[in-house]
C-alpha cells in the first residue's frame, strides 16, 4: 500500500528579530496535499509509512508518537501567543471585568476585545477593528502587538496568520452598545422604590390634610364662646349668638348645585353621573342619613343642572343649560313638568305668596315668569339692561308688599316688577366697569338685607382699585383665587335712591365659577351672618352683617366651595347646606342666648 505523507503543524516560532522581514505562515494541509505541500512547511514531513513495508513493523506506533507530540507543540505555541499578548496589553481574562460586577468572559454577549477583554469602542485608541484573517479586536491592542515584535507584521492571537499595521481595518459601527444587567435592575429597583415613597407622601399629605381639617373645627367649636365674647365685646350682638355645628357630612362626587327641603329633611343634588359621559343625575339625600342617597336619571337632552329652587309643596324647580325650567316631583321622583325656554336657563325661583308664578333666568339675559298651571307660553318675558347671562334669581317682597324680582348678573343687582308696568329693571348700585357682579345674597322674602360679591374683571389688574381700603377687621386674600369683594347693599327710607352702597370686606374669591353665597338671619334684633366659599380657605367663612365682623370659619375641603344653602322649617329648624365637587355638609344653625 503506497505510503501518504502527512503534514504536522508547526508551532509559532520564537519572536525574533531576523523573522520581521520574513512572511510566515501556518498551513494545514490534507491528506491529498500532504505530498505536495509537505516541504514548504517549517519542519517537512514525516511519511507514515515506506512503500512495502509491513503491517505492524513500529509506523503504527510511531504515528501515535507523532501525534502526541503535535497536540503537545500546538497547545504550547497557543499559550505562548496568548500569555506575549497578554503581558504586553497588561489585561488578564480573570481579573477582566465589565461593569456590573460579573467577569466579562461570563458575558457572552459582550462586545469585548477578545485579547484585553474590556469593551471596545465606536471611536477612539480602542475602537472596534479587525485584521485580514478576519477576527475583530480593539485597535490599541492591535498596535501595542505590533510594537511588541518590532513593529512591523505579527501573527494574529487566535489563528496565527500574519499581518502588518496597514492591514489593520477600522470598523466603523454606528454605536457600540455594552448591555449592563446589573446597571438595569439597579434603575428597575431604584424606580419602583421611587413610586412607593411618592405613595407614602401621598398617604401622609393626606393625613396631615385630615388632621388639619380635625383640628380647624375642633378649634371652631371650642371657640365658640371666645368668638361670642368678642364680638359681644365690639358691639356685634349684646343679646344674641349663634354658632354653626356639623350635622351631617357626605361624600358626593362630581357634585354642582343643590335644593334642601328643610319640612321633610331631603336634599337634591345634581351631580355628573360616574361612567355615563357627560350625563346629570340627581341625588336624593336624607338630612340626617349617613347612606350616599339615591340617583335618578334626568330626562334626555336636560344637560347641566345650573339652579335648583324647592317650593313650598316640597318639589323642586330647576333651571338647565338643555333650555328647559323643569318642576320635579318628591314623591314620585320624576320630572312632571317642563316649560321650553329660548335660551339656557342659569336661575331660577318661585314665589311663596301663595301664587303659582315661578321665574327663570336665561343666558341672554332676559328673565321669563311662568304659571305652572299654563307652561305653554310664559306670562312675561323681560330683557334685560345688558345681554350677560343671569346667574341669580330670588323672588322678594319690597316695603309696601309688592312682589319683586331680584335678580344679579355681571353688571350688578336690579330689582324687577313682574306685575307692573315697568319694562326694564334697574339696578341697585351704580355700574363699575372695572369689577364683575358674581353673586347675590339675600334671606328672601325680605330685600332689606343684601350682598353682593364682585371680583376684577379679566382684562384689569387683580388690584384693588386706590380708593378701596382694606378695612381693619379684614385682611387680603392670599393662596389661590383671585381677591374680590362682598358690599352690603341696604334700603333707604327715603324713596330717591331706595338702596345704598354699604360696608365691604375683601376675600379669595373664584377668577370664573359663578359660586353662591347666603345670609342666615338669627337672634331676635334682626342679625344676619354672611357665609360665602373662601377660595383660600377651601371652605365657608361666615361675618356679621352688617360690618363684617368676623364671625367662624368652617370646617375645610380638598376642593373650592360651589353652592350654599340657607333654608328654615315650619318647625323653627335652620340649616345651611355646604356643596363642593367631593362633599356635601350640612350645618345646623344654634343659636345662644347670653
Amino acid at each position: 500500500m503506497p505510503s501518504r505523507s502527512r503534514g504536522r503543524r508547526a508551532s509559532p516560532p520564537a519572536p525574533t528579530q531576523e523573522d520581521d522581514d520574513v512572511d510566515f505562515e501556518v498551513s494545514y494541509s490534507s491528506d491529498e496535499e500532504d505530498g505536495e505541500e509537505g516541504d514548504d512547511s517549517e519542519e517537512g514531513s514525516e511519511e507514515e509509512g515506506a512503500p512495502g513495508s509491513e503491517p505492524g513493523s513500529g509506523s503504527d506506533s510511531e504515528e501515535e508518537e507523532d501525534e502526541e507530540e503535535e497536540d503537545e507543540e500546538r497547545s504550547d505555541a497557543d499559550e505562548e501567543v496568548r500569555e506575549s499578548v497578554g503581558e504586553v496589553c497588561g489585561s488578564s481574562v480573570q481579573a477582566s471585568r465589565v461593569p456590573g460586577g460579573a467577569p466579562a468572559a461570563e458575558r457572552g454577549n459582550t462586545p469585548t476585545c477578545p485579547v484585553c477583554m474590556e469593551a471596545w469602542t465606536s471611536e477612539g485608541p480602542h475602537r472596534i477593528s479587525c485584521i485580514p484573517c478576519g477576527h475583530v479586536y480593539g485597535r490599541s491592542c492591535l498596535e501595542r502587538w505590533l510594537t511588541q515584535r518590532g513593529n512591523t507584521s505579527t501573527t494574529c492571537p487566535q489563528c496565527a496568520r500574519r499581518f502588518r499595521r496597514k492591514d489593520i481595518i477600522n470598523l466603523y459601527a454606528p454605536q457600540v452598545v455594552v448591555p449592563n444587567n446589573d446597571l438595569e435592575k439597579q434603575v428597575v429597583s431604584c424606580m419602583q422604590k421611587v413610586e412607593s415613597l411618592g405613595e407614602v407622601v401621598r398617604k401622609q399629605g393626606k393625613m396631615l390634610e385630615e388632621i388639619k381639617a380635625e383640628k380647624e373645627h375642633r378649634s371652631v367649636d371650642n371657640g365658640v364662646s371666645k368668638r361670642q365674647k368678642i364680638a359681644e365685646h365690639a358691639g356685634f350682638g349684646s343679646s344674641n349668638c349663634c354658632c354653626l355645628v356639623l350635622q351631617n357630612e357626605l361624600l358626593l362626587d362630581g357634585a354642582r348645585v343643590m335644593g334642601i327641603d328643610a319640612s321633610n329633611q331631603i336634599i337634591l343634588a345634581s351631580r355628573k353621573a360616574p361612567g355615563l359621559g357627560q350625563e346629570h343625575v340627581f341625588t336624593k339625600i336624607n338630612m340626617l342619613s349617613t347612606h350616599q342617597g339615591r340617583e335618578i336619571q334626568l330626562p334626555p337632552g336636560t344637560k347641566v343642572v345650573k339652579d335648583i329652587c324647592i317650593l313650598h309643596d316640597g318639589s323642586a324647580l330647576f333651571a338647565s343649560l338643555g333650555r328647559r325650567l323643569s318642576l320635579f316631583s318628591m314623591m314620585t321622583e320624576s320630572v312632571v313638568l317642563q316649560c321650553d325656554l329660548p335660551a339656557p336657563g342659569w336661575s331660577c325661583s318661585a314665589d311663596d305668596s301663595g301664587s303659582h308664578h315661578v321665574c327663570a333666568g336665561l343666558q341672554d339675559g332676559r328673565i321669563l315668569v311662568f304659571d305652572i298651571r299654563q307652561t305653554s307660553r310664559p306670562l312675561h318675558s323681560m330683557a334685560g339692561l345688558s345681554t350677560h347671562l343671569v346667574h341669580t334669581l330670588h323672588c322678594v317682597t319690597d316695603n309696601n308688599g309688592s312682589r319683586k324680582v331680584l335678580s344679579a348678573s355681571a353688571i350688578g343687582p336690579c330689582m324687577w316688577d313682574p306685575d307692573g308696568s315697568q319694562s326694564k329693571p334697574y339696578l341697585l348700585l351704580q355700574t363699575d366697569d372695572q369689577r364683575v357682579c358674581f353673586s347675590l345674597a339675600c334671606a328672601p322674602p325680605s330685600s332689606d338685607t343684601i350682598v353682593a360679591s364682585f371680583r376684577p374683571k379679566a382684562d384689569s389688574s387683580g388690584d384693588a382699585a386706590p380708593s378701596q381700603v382694606y378695612p381693619s377687621q379684614t385682611q387680603a386674600a392670599s393662596g389661590p383665587g383671585k381677591q374680590g369683594q362682598h358690599t352690603v347693599v341696604t334700603r333707604t327710607p327715603w324713596g330717591v335712591t331706595p338702596f345704598v352702597e354699604g360696608r365691604t370686606c375683601y376675600g379669595s374669591v373664584s377668577e370664573v365659577r359663578m359660586c353662591k353665597s347666603a345670609i342666615i338671619p338669627y337672634g331676635n334684633n334682626n342679625q344676619h351672618l354672611f357665609a360665602y366659599g373662601d377660595e383660600s380657605l377651601r371652605g365657608v367663612r361666615t361675618w356679621q352683617l352688617p360690618w363684617f365682623g368676623m364671625h367662624t370659619e368652617l370646617r375645610p375641603h380638598r376642593e373650592p366651595i360651589l353652592d350654599l344653602r340657607f333654608v328654615e322649617s315650619p318647625a323653627g329648624g335652620r340649616y345651611l347646606g355646604c356643596l363642593s365637587n367631593e362633599k356635601l355638609q350640612v350645618f345646623r344653625v344654634v343659636q345662644n342666648s347670653k
